[in-house]
């Protein structure tokens, strides 16, 4: 798998849920989850999962946005669209209707983060105990406030990467952030500076 088919996410440091998409050559600013890029996720922790997942489906809502040519399935987004965040559901992280017996998150929104949606295949295959459900790249508040697990980009910035994506895309979310992986790269390089054969 190339690049072109990885969407690499970083924090910037671990005090911030600031980050970069990187798709090729493409860069894209980003904000994750307020809980921080964990490898133990679990429903309700407002952590993005860290690992590389594949992205299934987009959802927009054709009343606010034009969409553009792509590659993954889309439907518009309906009113009575939710999506099931209850893991004694049956429906757990799966789309639903509203309102129903269990507890799920309103799809139709009005503040805009769910105008344009993309799934992502996290805990889906099938849906398994309480590791957390409606992991998503959506748009972000203005001020790339923190989410609650998901991916969240500008509206203009995201509208530019879905048509990019497509079924062979991964979603790759590393745990280590960016001002980490720099300082082990650096002290990786200076160990090779100083590296001398004859104390092999």
């Amino acid at each position: 798998m190339t690049d072109e088919n990885i969407l690499i996410v970083q924090a910037d440091s671990a005090e911030t849920s600031l980050g970069w998409a990187t798709l090729g050559p493409l860069k894209w600013r980003c904000t994750v989850g307020g809980g921080g890029i964990r490898e133990d996720k679990v429903e309700g922790d407002a952590a993005t999962p860290a690992g590389e997942y594949p992205l299934r489906r987009i959802y927009f809502r054709n009343d606010r946005l034009v969409l553009p040519k792509v590659r993954l399935p889309a439907r518009p987004i309906a009113e009575h669209d939710g999506w099931c965040d209850d893991p004694q559901s049956p429906t757990y992280n799966r789309l639903v209707h509203v309102p129903n017996d269990w507890s799920a998150e309103r799809m139709w929104r009005e503040d805009g983060l769910y105008d344009l949606v993309v799934v992502v295949g996290y805990n889906d295959d099938p849906p398994e105990g309480e590791w957390g459900s409606a992991i998503f790249l959506h748009i972000a508040r203005e001020d790339y406030a923190p989410t609650k697990g998901c991916v969240a980009f500008s509206r203009t910035d995201l509208l530019e990467l879905v048509p990019l994506i497509g079924p062979e895309t991964r979603l790759r979310v590393l745990t280590l952030p960016a001002n980490e992986a720099a300082t082990t790269r650096e002290a990786e390089a200076k160990a090779l500076e100083d590296f001398d054969e004859a104390d092999w």
